[in-house]
């Protein structure tokens, strides 16, 4: 893991943090993933809470332990408590950033799908259903985009960009299970490859 950046978080910045992530989960259609690029935004560029690196090991540890997804979230707020210079801090940012992303987002997933399963024959339903398909596509790839951002110069990038856009090929024109290409990209990575 990276060095931790020293910070002073007051409590009006833990309650920006906690707003943000309100906001981002009411985003998060298709999953937490794909609200990264806000997340991204708040942390990294605007309030400098996360440096890239931090940014990056986060999803990348999230995504390679077994478990939900979401789990990049709380090791986010872990990160951030760490940069403002405390383990009781990081247990906070685990707290805010978790409950934030996940309050509105579950309530509103939970009454959706009870008026949904009520509704379910009628054309508005099945028009939403498949209008959503190209938002969560969006939003992914924004994700990619991101990502593949770790020096912010694409020529010194270009290998994280082209690991993207094959994933990304190989994921939508094969049946290879995501764990292989999870172990290919540990090994690229261990290798200094990418």
């Amino acid at each position: 893991m990276s060095e931790p950046l020293h910070l002073a978080l007051s409590w009006s910045d833990w309650f920006s943090l906690f707003s943000q992530y309100l906001l981002m989960s009411l985003m998060s259609i298709g999953g937490a993933i794909s609200t990264t690029a806000e997340m991204h935004r708040f942390l990294v560029e605007q309030h400098h809470w996360l440096s890239q690196a931090q940014f990056n090991e986060s999803i990348a540890l999230a995504q390679a332990a077994p478990g939900p997804n979401v789990l990049f979230v709380a090791l986010m707020g872990w990160n951030v408590g760490l940069n403002a210079g405390s383990y009781p801090a990081a247990f906070l940012g685990v707290l805010v950033t978790m409950l934030g992303i996940l309050l509105p987002s579950t309530t509103l997933t939970y009454l959706t799908a009870q008026w949904g399963h009520r509704n379910r024959d009628l054309r508005v339903v099945r028009a939403f259903k498949q209008g959503m398909a190209p938002l969560v596509v969006g939003l992914l790839i924004a994700v990619g985009i991101i990502l593949g951002q770790a020096n912010g110069d694409f020529a010194r990038d270009w290998p994280l960009w082209s690991l993207s856009v094959a994933s990304g090929l190989v994921i939508w024109r094969t049946r290879i299970h995501l764990l292989w290409l999870l172990f290919a990209g540990a090994l690229l990575g261990w290798f200094n490859l990418v």
